[in-house]
C-alpha cells in the first residue's frame, strides 16, 4: 500500500501525495478551477489532471525533481536554469488567459498595508522595511500584461537533467507582469538570474526584478508567519530583504 504523505498543509489548502498521485484540497474551489483552466491553456508541460471534483483536484506526479527550494542551494545545472527561462518565455508569448490579473492600485494598497503591519508589530526593523519599500516601488509601473504563472517558485518547476518536465501550482495564473514571474523564479537564488535570462532570451530591466524580490518578500511575510512558516530561515524572505541594504 502506498503511504500518504503531507506535502503542504495550512488553513487555506493542503496537498497530499499517495503513490504517484497528488491530491490538492482548497478551501476556495475557485482556485482549483483557475488551476485546471490555466494548465489547459499553458503551452508548457504541466501535470496530467486525473480528476477534478471541487474542492479536490487529483494530479499525476511529474518526473524528475524540483529545480530547487527557497533557502537551500540548488543542485540543478546552469542549463536546467536556462531551460526554465526558455519555458517562461514560451508561456509569456502565449495568448492571455480570459480572466484579469492584479492591478497596480491593488498592489500599491497591499504594499502600504503590509509595510505598516511589519513596522507596527515590530516584525522587522523600520530601516529594513523602509529601504525595501523604496526598492519595491520600482515594480509599480505600467507593464504590458502576459500570460503569467503568478507563483513561479523554484519548487514549482520540475526538471530531469537539463530538461523541464513540468510546472506546478497554477492557481495564481492570469494576466500579469513578466518580470514578476522571473523574480519569483530567482527569489533567494540571485546567482542563477543570468542563466534564467539567457534562456528567456529578451532584454529585461534587472532593477525591476530586484524590485519584485523586495515586493514579494514584503507582501509575503505576514502570510507566512500566520500560516506557520518561518520567513527568517536562512536564505528566505528576510535574507532577501537584507540583501537590498
Amino acid at each position: 500500500m502506498p503511504e500518504v504523505k503531507v506535502v503542504v498543509a495550512h488553513q487555506e489548502r493542503a496537498t497530499l501525495r499517495v503513490g504517484d498521485v497528488f491530491l490538492k484540497i482548497d478551501a476556495d474551489p475557485g482556485r482549483t478551477d483557475v488551476e485546471v483552466e490555466a494548465m489547459a491553456l499553458a503551452p508548457v508541460p504541466t501535470p496530467d489532471v486525473l480528476w477534478h471534483r471541487p474542492p479536490v483536484l487529483a494530479l499525476a506526479a511529474l518526473p524528475g525533481a524540483a529545480l530547487g527550494r527557497l533557502g537551500e542551494p540548488s543542485t540543478a545545472s546552469p542549463a536546467a536554469w536556462a531551460a526554465s527561462g526558455a519555458a517562461v518565455r514560451t508561456l509569456h508569448d502565449a495568448p492571455l488567459p480570459p480572466w484579469p490579473g492584479r492591478s497596480l492600485d491593488e498592489l500599491a494598497a497591499r504594499l502600504d498595508a503590509e509595510c505598516e503591519w511589519l513596522v507596527s508589530n515590530r516584525v522587522l526593523p523600520t530601516d529594513l522595511v523602509t529601504r525595501n519599500r523604496h526598492v519595491a516601488e520600482a515594480a509599480l509601473r505600467p507593464w504590458t500584461p502576459v500570460f503569467a504563472h503568478g507563483d513561479l517558485q523554484i519548487a514549482h518547476v520540475f526538471v530531469d537533467g537539463d530538461e523541464i518536465t513540468g510546472v506546478l501550482d497554477w492557481s495564481e495564473a492570469g494576466a500579469g507582469d513578466a518580470l514578476f514571474d522571473l523574480a519569483t523564479l530567482t527569489l533567494g537564488h540571485e546567482e542563477h538570474l543570468g542563466d534564467v535570462l539567457a534562456g528567456y532570451g529578451a532584454d529585461v530591466d534587472v532593477d525591476v526584478i530586484r524590485a519584485w524580490w523586495s515586493m514579494r518578500s514584503l507582501l509575503g511575510i505576514r502570510w507566512l508567519v500566520e500560516h506557520g512558516f518561518d520567513p527568517s530561515s536562512p536564505g528566505c524572505e528576510v535574507d532577501v530583504l537584507r540583501a537590498r541594504m
